[in-house]
């Protein structure tokens, strides 16, 4: 298992002049075929991935959204960017087109990203480590969906997560950027995917339709999880009342994955959201917290439908841990 914190240096500058020597390459996909499967499991980039998925889930622990936490100055960068994004989708309204679903103005707002996308995360990264930009931009790039399919599912949303496991690897954020990385940073980044989502229609990507979890996201109910951890009145069962998702929504970002999904979808929550509903059963939010950690394994991370679209570069490297 990595790390499960983020590196915090103490000799910033020893790291910074490691990183400045370091050889970052653009990540490529390889993982081909199911037996490759192996290979991704016991890799760093596994290793990384989780332990960074595991120590922010440790970090947001019995907290609200709003709660007091510092806002640094790479998180503020990171938020600067997802706002770029959000004002392209403004400038890039949706096209008249016969088919209901899959805008094709998706793909022109795409091709905005793919052309800018170095140069926003330059933004991001200082220039001395300006070695590292394609390698992280390309992450940025695979975080927003799908641009020939017009989809988006949980591969992309791993992706964004891979793209701020990088700008801490780098050092660009730090340990204690932990609750700013969750409850703003990766907010936003919801924010923004839900509008792409809605504006243009998207198609879930690989979705099990009823059987999912959800057409979408999966890390915001990990997390959202943690922060129900102990609460002294809201249990499980409490998220699918309708009066209670209204009032709590904007301190935990469970709630707000709840809200959404009432916004899209009609009909009864049992039928259209299934493995929500029968999670709402479960006892206590430790329980599901534990529960949806080793469903998102089975279900996104050792899937290779999901895994096959994964790129490996430098930062996260498909190189066996070390033993």
């Amino acid at each position: 298992m990595a790390e499960s914190e983020p590196q915090a240096d103490s000799s910033q500058e020893d790291g910074t002049a490691l990183l400045a020597s370091h050889s970052f390459i653009v990540p490529k996909k390889e993982i081909h075929m199911v037996p490759d499967m192996a290979k991704w499991k016991r890799s760093q980039a596994y290793a990384e991935y989780i332990g960074f998925i595991l120590s922010l889930n440790e970090a947001v622990k019995g907290k609200k959204l709003t709660c007091e936490y510092k806002v640094s100055e790479g998180i503020e960068a990171v938020l600067s960017l997802l706002n770029t994004l959000d004002q392209w989708i403004d400038d890039t309204p949706p096209v008249d087109q016969p088919s209901r679903f899959g805008n094709k103005a998706f793909r022109t707002w795409y091709s905005k990203l793919e052309q800018d996308a170095e140069a926003l995360v330059a933004t991001v990264i200082p220039p001395s480590l300006s070695a590292a930009v394609p390698e992280v931009a390309l992450y940025l790039k695979e975080s927003v969906g799908n641009s020939t399919r017009i989809d988006y599912g949980t591969g992309h949303e791993a992706a964004f997560a891979a793209f701020l496991c990088c700008l801490c690897k780098i050092g660009v954020l730090k340990a204690d950027d932990q609750l700013a990385i969750v409850f703003r940073v990766f907010n936003r980044y919801l924010e923004v995917m839900r509008k792409l989502q809605k504006t243009y229609r998207m198609e879930p990507a690989g979705s099990q339709g009823v059987w999912g979890l959800d057409d979408f996201q999966f890390l915001p109910f990990i997390w959202g999880s943690a922060q129900l951890i102990d609460h002294p009145t809201l249990e499980p069962r409490h998220f699918v009342d309708e009066k209670v998702v209204n009032e709590n929504h904007k301190d935990y970002i469970f709630l707000e994955c709840i809200l959404f999904i009432t916004q899209m979808k009609t009909g009864p929550f049992a039928e259209h959201s299934n493995q929500l509903w029968n999670i709402s059963a479960v006892p206590t939010w430790s329980k599901v917290n534990q529960g949806l950690i080793r469903m998102y394994k089975a279900e996104c991370l050792e899937k290779f439908p999901v895994i096959q679209h994964f790129k490996f570069g430098s930062l996260l490297p498909l190189q066996p841990m070390k033993p």
